[in-house]
């Protein structure tokens, strides 16, 4: 039977590799993402997309109406919007305070709220029982990020998740973290990364090569399964081995 999947991020990297994984299953995509133009563009057959900003509550009340027509149930949640503000505006003064408060709120407006409003606004619609909500989260969240922001938003989620297993638990849905290192083809480090720096992550993998958006996606699909049932309130890391379980 089709499940009904949400996917905000969906426009790219690991968004859309797990839409389309969702997709070729027989499952019905929603794709979320702030760029209509990017979303629209999404090669993923049949999806539907819903520009917002889901750090805005207004913005999420308007998906979670558009999710009640299009949808009705959510069986699969998977929150895979976020970054590190490399596409957000610099900050607006030039005192360092200020662009520390700066770098600090975009992050955790990217990569938490976002998370947050948007399953509290859905979570009234979560199939029960086997409903499935899937957080994207970071290497970072356990070894930094240089200047600690979007580590500590993305590992924000992680006591979110566990709060949310426990309070979702009797209902029959599961909540879980995947945590990926370095991913390839994703908007997240820009347009170019110095070849130095790639080849010290990749170095530090037990396989040898850096992780592709399929990696995650297909962690995702998995955890989505019925036979990851009794797979809840954990964080799966996606590293090669770059970093291990806690």
């Amino acid at each position: 039977m089709a499940r009904n999947v949400v996917i905000s991020g969906g426009g790219t990297g690991i968004g859309l590799a797990a839409a389309r994984v969702f997709a070729a299953g027989g499952d019905r995509v929603l794709l979320l993402g702030r760029r209509a133009e990017v979303l629209e563009k999404a090669e993923v057959p049949g999806a539907l997309t819903c520009a917002a900003d889901l750090a805005e509550p207004e913005d999420v009340r308007g998906v979670a109406g558009f999710v009640e027509r299009e949808f009705g149930a959510v069986d699969v949640l998977v929150h895979s919007a976020g970054g590190s503000g490399l596409l957000e505006p610099d900050a607006a003064s030039d005192d360092p305070l200020e662009a520390v408060a700066h770098t600090w709120t975009v992050n955790f407006r990217l990569n938490t709220l976002t998370a947050v409003l948007l399953t509290e606004a859905l979570k009234p619609r979560l199939a029960e029982p086997g409903g499935r909500v899937l957080f994207l989260s970071s290497i970072a969240a356990y070894r930094g990020s240089g200047s600690g922001a979007y580590a500590a938003a993305k590992a924000g989620l992680h006591p979110y998740a566990h709060d949310l297993a426990r309070e979702l638990g009797p209902r029959g849905i599961t909540v879980n973290v995947v945590a990926p290192g370095y991913i390839e083809d994703t908007e997240f480090f820009g347009d170019a990364m110095a070849e130095e720096r790639r080849a010290r992550l990749i170095g530090e993998t037990s396989n040898g090569r850096a992780g592709t958006p399929g990696d995650v996606a297909e962690t995702l699909h998995w955890l989505a399964s019925p036979g990851a049932g009794h797979v809840t309130s954990q964080i799966i890391q996606v590293n090669g081995g770059a970093e291990r379980g806690h």
